[in-house]
């Protein structure tokens, strides 16, 4: 599978947005082969299950320029990474606790040479600093992951809707999500035609700012 579908479902992208995620299989196989932080079968689909998977936010918002965003549990960089080769003009903070991970994550950010990106390793509750969206990928039941993240959201809202988290996850999030009634869940089968989508969702949980 080759970045062909990323462009099919995005097809407004910039060349230079282009040429970034078509540098990503090469760089992340590359790096994987010396540290390893993406299964050898993802690797092969990297961008259904890792690029595609993360842009799923890019679909259900455009975060507009100057906004700060923390992606909380990074991994190998998803969905970090691939949201900001989309959103140039947003500044994106990857945090991981496991060292390894954010050495890939550094590598490839600079053969992207991507300038709107900062790592951090370390537990996400020891990082200062307040943002306007926490994106991740299933790191955690909701309930811990809002503890993590307590105080980091920023008071001013610059977009249509408040900010809070965003969270990529599948199955069935009913029962960890039944004390915020606040919380909608978005089917990412609206926005991809792809079957790997049939059980994948996107949680957008606003939260108030606590000082």
């Amino acid at each position: 599978m080759t970045a062909e579908i990323i462009f099919e479902n995005f097809p407004n992208l910039s060349e230079d947005q282009k040429r970034r995620f078509e540098k990503l299989e090469e760089l992340y196989k590359d790096w994987n082969q010396k540290i390893n932080v993406v299964s050898r079968k993802d690797i092969d689909e990297l961008y259904l299950r890792h690029v595609l998977h993360s842009l799923g936010i890019a679909k259900f918002i455009q975060f507009k320029d100057g906004s700060t965003i923390l992606d909380v549990g990074t991994g190998g960089g998803f969905p970090g990474i691939p949201l900001a080769i989309f959103f140039p003009e947003v500044q994106f903070t990857l945090v991981d606790s496991i060292g390894k991970k954010i050495k890939v994550v550094n590598e490839v950010v600079e053969g992207l040479e991507l300038t709107n990106v900062t790592t951090i390793n370390a537990r996400v509750e020891e990082i200062p600093g307040q943002f306007d969206f926490i994106v991740s990928r299933a790191v955690a039941a909701m309930p811990t992951f809002v503890h993590w993240i307590k105080g980091k959201i920023k008071k001013e809202s610059k977009h249509d809707i408040r900010n809070g988290i965003l969270y990529l996850k599948g199955g069935d999030l009913h029962e960890e999500l039944k004390n915020y009634r606040t919380a909608e869940i978005f089917d990412l089968t609206n926005y991809f035609k792809e079957d790997f989508f049939e059980t994948k969702k996107m949680v957008y949980l606003p939260l108030k700012y606590k000082g």
